[in-house]
C-alpha cells in the first residue's frame, strides 16, 4: 500500500472519529472518566453492585417505544395538527413550547428535542420567519430541560435519582411542583419576546395519517414502560413485550435507540462508584454537600453536566430532595450543563453553521437567566 493510500486512509479515520467525537462528546468525556478512576480503584468484585439496573431498562424501554412512534411520525402529527390551528407566530411558538415541555415529561428531554426542534425549525423557516428560529430552539431547549423536571422519566437524572432514593411518586413530583410552575411562567413570559405575524404553515399530505393498528400497539407498549416506571410492572415483563413487540412490527426502531446514552451511564456508574470508594473524594464532595446540596450541585452540572453531577453526588449525600432540585435546575446555565443543551446546540449549527458565536451569547442570556431566578427562588424555599 503506497504512502498515499496510507495518509487518505489515516484521514477518513480522522474524519471519521471527529464526527463521532462530535455527536458523543458526553459518551467519550464519562468513557475517559471511567478509565482514569480505575487508577484510584481497581476493578473487584464491588464493581457489580455500581450499575442501576432498574434505571437502564426503564430508559432502554422509553426509548425504543419513542423511536418506534417517531418512525410513524406520531409526535410530528400530532404537533403538526397543533400548530396549524393556530394563526399567529407568538401562538406557534407558545404551541411548539407547550409540546415541547409536555414531551419532555412523557419521553425524556433529549428525545423530546431530537422530535421537536425539526418541527421547529420547519414552522419558522418556511413560513419566512428565519430570524426567530435561534430564540425558539432556546426557548424549545429551556423547555425540555425544565419541562422533564416534573416526572420521574423526564429527565435521565431523574430516573436515576427517582430509583437511587426509591422517592415515593407524590413525594418526588411535590418536590418539583414549585420550581416546575415557576419555570412554566418564565417561558410563557418569554414568548412574549417573538414577534407577532401571521403564519401558514403547508402540509405533508403523505405523513400526515397515522397507521392505527401500530398506533394503537406502541401506545400501550408506551403504556407499559411507564408503569414499570412507577414500579408497577417488573421490568424484565416489560422489556420482554417491548422488544418482542418491537421486533415483529418495527425492527429499526431497536436498532435507532440511543446506546449511546445507555453506555454513558454505565461509564458513569463506574466513575461514581468508584469516586465513592476513594477517601478525598468522598471528603471533599462530603464537606461541599453538607454546607449547601442545592448550590453544589447546581455548580457541578455547570462543569461536568447534570447526569454525571446526579450519579455522582448521590454516593455523598442522602438529601435527595435538594440534589434533585439541583440536578434539573442545574440544566440550564452553560452549554455543557445538560445534554439536551448540546443536542439544540448542534440541531441548529448544522443548519446555521456561521452563527455558532451568536447563538451561544443568546443562548447564554436567555440560560443564566433562568439559572438565577429558580437558584434563588429554590434557596428561597429553603431547599
Amino acid at each position: 500500500m503506497s504512502a498515499d493510500t496510507h495518509a487518505q486512509t489515516g484521514s477518513s479515520l480522522c474524519r471519521r472519529f471527529a464526527a463521532f467525537a462530535k455527536h458523543n462528546t458526553v459518551l467519550l468525556i464519562a468513557l475517559c472518566a471511567a478509565l482514569a478512576s480505575l487508577a484510584a480503584v481497581p476493578p473487584d468484585r464491588e464493581y457489580l453492585h455500581y450499575f442501576d439496573i432498574k434505571t437502564l431498562c426503564c430508559l432502554f424501554g422509553t426509548l425504543a417505544v419513542v423511536c418506534a412512534l417517531k418512525n410513524i411520525y406520531f409526535f410530528s402529527i400530532l404537533a403538526g395538527r397543533i400548530i396549524r390551528w393556530t394563526g399567529s407566530s407568538r401562538i406557534a411558538a407558545l404551541t411548539l413550547l407547550c409540546i415541547t415541555f409536555i414531551g419532555s415529561m412523557l419521553i425524556a428531554n433529549d428525545m423530546a428535542l431530537i422530535t421537536f426542534l425539526p418541527l421547529g425549525y420547519y414552522v419558522f423557516s418556511t413560513a419566512g420567519s428565519k430570524k426567530e428560529v435561534a430564540t425558539v430552539f432556546i426557548l424549545q431547549n429551556t423547555a425540555a430541560n425544565l419541562g422533564g423536571m416534573l416526572t420521574p422519566f423526564g429527565n435521565p437524572q431523574n430516573l436515576y435519582l427517582y430509583s437511587h432514593f426509591g422517592i415515593p411518586t407524590g413525594e418526588f413530583m411535590g418536590i418539583m411542583a414549585a420550581p416546575f410552575a415557576l419555570s412554566v411562567l418564565l417561558i410563557a413570559l418569554c414568548c412574549l419576546l417573538i414577534p407577532r405575524h401571521s403564519l401558514r404553515v403547508s402540509v405533508n399530505k403523505e405523513m400526515d395519517h397515522l397507521p392505527v393498528r401500530r398506533t394503537a400497539a406502541y401506545l400501550a407498549l408506551f403504556a407499559l414502560t411507564i408503569l414499570m416506571v412507577f414500579r408497577v410492572l417488573p421490568p424484565l415483563f416489560v422489556l420482554t413485550a417491548v422488544v418482542l413487540g418491537l421486533v415483529i412490527l418495527d425492527r429499526k426502531a431497536l436498532r435507532m435507540v440511543d446506546y449511546g446514552l445507555l453506555l454513558t451511564f454505565v461509564c458513569f456508574f463506574i466513575f461514581a462508584g468508584n469516586m465513592g470508594r476513594f477517601p478525598p473524594v468522598r471528603e471533599f464532595f462530603s464537606g461541599l454537600l453538607e454546607k449547601n446540596t442545592l448550590l453544589t450541585s447546581v455548580l457541578s452540572c455547570q462543569v461536568i453536566s447534570n447526569v454525571p453531577s446526579a450519579i455522582l453526588l448521590s454516593q455523598f449525600t442522602d438529601k435527595y430532595a435538594s440534589l434533585l432540585t439541583g440536578v434539573n435546575i442545574g440544566g440550564a446555565g452553560t452549554l455543557i450543563a445538560s445534554l439536551a443543551s448540546l443536542i439544540t446546540f448542534r440541531e441548529y449549527t448544522h443548519r446555521y453553521p456561521s452563527e455558532a458565536r451568536g447563538y451561544i451569547l443568546r443562548f447564554s442570556l436567555f440560560n443564566f437567566g433562568f439559572l438565577s431566578v429558580l437558584t434563588c427562588f429554590c434557596l428561597w424555599l429553603g431547599r
